[in-house]
C-alpha cells in the first residue's frame, strides 16, 4: 500500500499510488458524517514531508470537522492505481491548481471496459450531476440532478473482443468518477466497478476497478513541460497481456 515516486523536483512530487489507498480520510459509505480512520496518501505524504501541512485547501464536512489535504491537488478514486501530483509549497500548489482549472493539464487513463466499440475513437460530452439513487454515485445526462457540470472524456480503443475492450480515456475535466460515470453512461461500464455495475462479474483477473491513471504532463514552476509516466501494475499487465494475445 506504499506509494511509489515516480518524479521529484523542490516543489513537485509525483507518485503512483496504488489501488486500495485512500486519497485522503473521506466520510464512511454507512455513515455520512463519520471519519474514516484507515491509512490515506495525506498520510504518508504527511510523514513525508512534513511541510506540506498547511499547503492547499482542507476539505470541510457537514459535521464542520476539517479534513487536511496536504499539498495534494487532484484526487484519485480508492481503487483507481496511478499517477497523482502532491505540492510541496503552496505557491507550486496555486501553480498545478491553476493549470487543472484552465485544462492544461494532460492526463491519460488506461480502463478495461464491458462490451465493444464500433468506432475505435470517440468522446463522451454528458454534464455530470449527482444520482438520484444513491448519495455515493454521480450520474450523467437525465438520470443527474442538483448542479449539472460539463464534463468531457475522449478514448481511444486499443483493442477488444466481444465482451471486453480495452481502452486509452482522457478525461478533458475533472469531474468526480468522470471516467466512470462517462462509461456507464454508454453502457460499456469499467471492469470491476461496483458503484456503477455491480450486478456485472469481476473478469480479466482483476480483484478490483480495472482503471489506472497511466499518465500526466503538467508545467513546473519554471515553465518547463514534464510528462510523468506511472508504470502498470501486475494485474493491469496479466490482463493487457492475457488480451492482447487472444484478442
Amino acid at each position: 500500500m506504499q506509494p511509489e515516486i515516480i518524479y521529484e523536483d523542490e516543489s513537485i512530487v509525483a507518485v503512483n499510488k496504488p489501488s486500495g489507498l485512500l486519497v485522503h480520510p473521506a466520510s464512511s459509505t454507512e455513515r455520512p458524517d463519520a471519519i474514516s480512520k484507515e491509512e490515506t496518501l495525506s498520510d504518508w505524504v504527511l510523514a513525508k514531508y512534513p511541510g506540506t501541512a498547511e499547503v492547499g485547501e482542507p476539505i470541510i464536512l457537514k459535521t464542520g470537522e476539517i479534513i487536511k489535504r496536504p499539498g495534494i491537488v487532484h484526487r484519485l478514486d480508492k481503487e483507481t492505481s496511478g499517477v497523482i501530483l502532491i505540492a510541496k509549497t503552496e505557491e507550486a500548489f496555486q501553480h498545478l491548481k491553476s493549470q487543472f482549472k484552465n485544462r492544461q493539464i494532460e492526463k491519460t487513463y488506461r480502463a478495461f471496459v464491458w462490451g465493444n466499440f464500433k468506432e475505435l475513437e470517440g468522446e463522451i460530452n454528458k454534464p455530470i450531476g449527482r444520482s438520484v439513487s444513491d448519495f455515493r454515485k454521480k450520474s450523467a445526462g437525465r438520470g443527474a440532478t442538483g448542479l449539472q457540470r460539463e464534463a468531457l472524456t475522449l478514448y481511444k480503443v486499443i483493442a477488444q473482443n466481444n465482451e471486453n475492450a480495452y481502452l486509452e480515456v482522457y478525461p478533458k475535466t475533472g469531474r468526480t468518477h468522470q471516467i466512470r460515470v462517462h462509461l456507464q453512461s454508454i453502457s460499456r461500464p469499467v471492469v470491476g466497478d461496483t458503484l456503477y455495475a455491480p450486478k456485472l462479474p469481476l473478469a480479466l483477473g482483476f480483484e478490483r476497478l480495472a482503471l489506472h491513471a497511466l499518465s500526466v504532463k503538467f508545467l513546473d514552476l519554471s515553465g518547463k513541460e514534464i510528462s510523468v509516466l506511472a508504470p502498470l501494475p501486475q494485474d493491469f499487465k496479466e490482463a493487457e497481456a492475457c488480451f492482447l494475445d487472444n484478442k
